[in-house]
């Protein structure tokens, strides 16, 4: 698989499921993302989703290095 192709869905799919994670996080504490207006709820769970996104961006990137490296010991 072409590696650019790999770098883009990695990071995609990392982001993604990290922002779900934070989504479901949030709802989980009682914060609601769509809620009315930005009151504490909302802004508070907008973080927690926006965290998450790049905690999964993070994870998705170093995931990527570590099958690099691996590559190269092969």
């Amino acid at each position: 698989m072409h590696p650019m192709l790999v770098e883009g869905l990695s990071d995609a799919v990392g982001f993604v499921g990290g922002a779900l994670a934070g989504f479901w996080l949030a709802r989980l504490l009682g914060f609601d993302l769509f809620g009315d207006g930005y009151d504490t709820s909302s802004v508070v769970s907008i973080a927690v989703v926006g965290l998450g996104g790049g905690l999964g961006l993070g994870l998705a990137r170093r995931w990527r290095q570590a099958r690099e490296s691996g590559d190269e010991e092969r």
